[in-house]
């Protein structure tokens, strides 16, 4: 989710050595060596993943399917590749550990597109998660008022406007989500600045 910040092959030890816990900004990720640099989200950004987030804790808690988490988190689902997805569900019996690290494996990641993130969102964290079996990848795009679902085999997205529906585990009821609401709460926030 950002642009890269140069030529040279990064390290998960070099990108965790320029993060700063005392700060909230920027987010440091590394896929394929390269580092990507992201600024602070806006408050469409953060409306869109509180709801979402509040949604899936309340479904994922009541059926017992993992746990949700929000950025930040420096996951490392494959080894010298760190991602931090805005939202993220982990299967349940995972550990996430003190550092992430018992976190191989999500049921669902979540990217929601800011200015200079839509690129690596769409591409190549997109590739990456397919990659290692994420099982729903989702791109909610404010200002199309639309989210984009991937699944490891896909060659396209699924695009969805109105509502997605939700069924990580047969035995549960499918969650469904309503997009024009969710898109509706951050919209009045979605004005350009002046």
């Amino acid at each position: 989710m950002g642009m890269p910040a140069s030529a040279h092959r990064w390290t998960p030890d070099e990108v965790r050595a320029l993060m700063d816990e005392s700060r909230p900004a920027p987010r440091y990720e590394l896929i394929d060596g390269e580092l990507l640099v992201t600024p602070a989200p806006g408050p469409p950004h953060q409306v869109i993943v509180g709801s979402l987030y509040a949604i899936l804790r309340a479904y994922v808690a009541a059926h017992g399917l993992g746990m949700v988490f929000l950025a930040p988190a420096d996951l490392e689902l494959r080894p010298r590749q760190i991602t931090q997805p805005d939202i993220f569900v982990i299967p349940p019996g995972t550990r996430p550990g003190r550092r992430w690290r018992g976190v191989r494996a999500l049921s669902l990641a979540i990217e929601v597109l800011s200015e200079g993130s839509r690129r690596h969102d769409r591409v190549t964290k997109r590739r990456h998660y397919q990659d290692v079996g994420v099982a729903e990848y989702w791109i909610v795009d404010i200002d199309a008022g639309v989210v984009e679902r991937w699944r490891p085999a896909d060659d396209r997205p699924e695009v969805l406007t109105e509502r997605l529906a939700w069924q990580p585990d047969v035995r549960a009821p499918a969650l469904v989500i309503d997009l024009t609401r969710l898109f509706e709460e951050a919209a009045a926030l979605n004005e350009p600045d002046e």
